[in-house]
């Protein structure tokens, strides 16, 4: 076989950028939105709405589009973020490792769901070190992540999920960059929306006043720069 008939190998994120990933794995659902109102509901106690947030890989922008805030950013490889984007976000088609264009201690809140265990572990360590220079003192970095603990038998369903944390290994990681971490819910929501669980908005409300919640395997991580980093 001639050489020039061999397929090249992918190049490592292009699955996002050329949109493969989009088309096979996370096919737009239009139950997510208004699932994402709902959590929203409940993040915003936690992300002032007259502060500035950052989302990074936000995907279909379901989380960016339904918080509030005064100045509204999402980063991801994907150009569809830029059809997703309601008005009043500015979608930055880029890995969420660059993060040069935002000043330091310009944002409030940075946020990621699914994200980190996507990236390797020189593009999460790079990530977490920009996120930490970009928040200002006091600001906030809200995490939304598998937890292998809990979602160990369809983590790898998921083919390109690189990073395995837990609700420990996690905060001690993001930790050593600096943040205080404010709180852990190694249980916080479902594993995935995919088949045929109910995806009602009012079930959700139900789920979160629950004591116990079944088929969680996501964690969720709040944490801070801490107020006197002046940098």
């Amino acid at each position: 076989m001639d050489k020039s008939e061999l397929q090249k190998s992918p190049v490592p994120g292009s699955e996002y950028s050329d949109g493969t990933y989009f088309a096979t794995r996370l096919k737009h659902d239009p139950r997510r939105v208004d699932l994402w109102k709902v959590l929203c509901s409940y993040l915003q106690k936690e992300i002032p709405t007259t502060g500035t947030i950052l989302e990074l890989g936000g995907g279909y922008c379901d989380f960016i589009n339904n918080i509030q805030g005064s100045e509204k950013h999402v980063i991801d490889l994907t150009p569809d973020i830029t059809r997703f984007a309601a008005r009043g976000v500015t979608a930055h088609v880029q890995p969420c490792s660059e993060l040069g264009g935002f000043r330091n201690n310009s944002v409030d809140t940075v946020f990621a769901s699914n994200l980190f265990e996507h990236l390797t572990r020189e593009d999460l360590q790079t990530t977490l070190a920009g996120v930490y220079r970009i928040l200002r003192p006091g600001g906030k970095l809200i995490v939304i992540q598998p937890n292998f603990r809990y979602s160990y038998k369809s983590y790898f369903d998921d083919y390109t999920h690189i990073g395995i944390f837990t609700d420990v290994s996690l905060p001690d990681l993001i930790a050593t960059f600096g943040f205080e971490i404010h709180e852990v819910i190694p249980r916080y929501l479902p594993f995935s929306i995919k088949g045929n669980m109910p995806t009602w908005p009012w079930l959700l409300h139900v789920y979160f006043m629950l004591p116990y919640r079944p088929m969680a395997g996501q964690m969720y991580i709040a944490c801070n720069k801490p107020r006197s980093d002046k940098k």
